[in-house]
């Protein structure tokens, strides 16, 4: 008896998600349609030129717009930025570093040390 699999397949939202690109600016195809994981792992393996130029310029959605700041997706809005941002409008901010980011930037750099401390001492406990 062979079994039949089906294709996994993903809202194109997902793997908007999953690439790191931002949905709104991805080809109408890529939104209009659905993604099967072979789909997927396949733009990961080699991603075509929107993919690329997409990932290297932009727009970037939020998650991606804060790594490359160094803050949370939290402090982005605190901040007031809640739109995606290109390549562009990220160095800016990191050139001209306003106060927000600056303030932001911290409290990242102190949740980051938190974590740490937290962690050593859960592995002092259970040693």
């Amino acid at each position: 008896m062979t079994s039949h699999q089906s294709t996994q397949t993903m809202k194109p939202a997902t793997a908007a998600k999953k690439l790191g690109v931002y949905l709104q600016a991805t080809p109408a195809e890529f939104q209009e349609g659905v993604v099967s994981r072979d789909e997927l792992n396949a733009l990961q393996a080699d991603p075509p030129q929107w993919l690329r130029e997409l990932r290297s310029n932009g727009p970037h959605p939020r998650p991606v717009v804060a790594a490359k700041l160094g803050v949370s997706i939290s402090g982005l809005a605190r901040g007031g930025v809640t739109e995606a941002l290109t390549t562009e409008q990220i160095d800016a901010l990191k050139r001209d570093c306003p106060e927000w980011l600056q303030k932001e930037r911290a409290t990242q750099a102190e949740v980051r040390k938190e974590a740490v401390r937290i962690k050593e001492k859960k592995q002092e406990k259970s040693a």
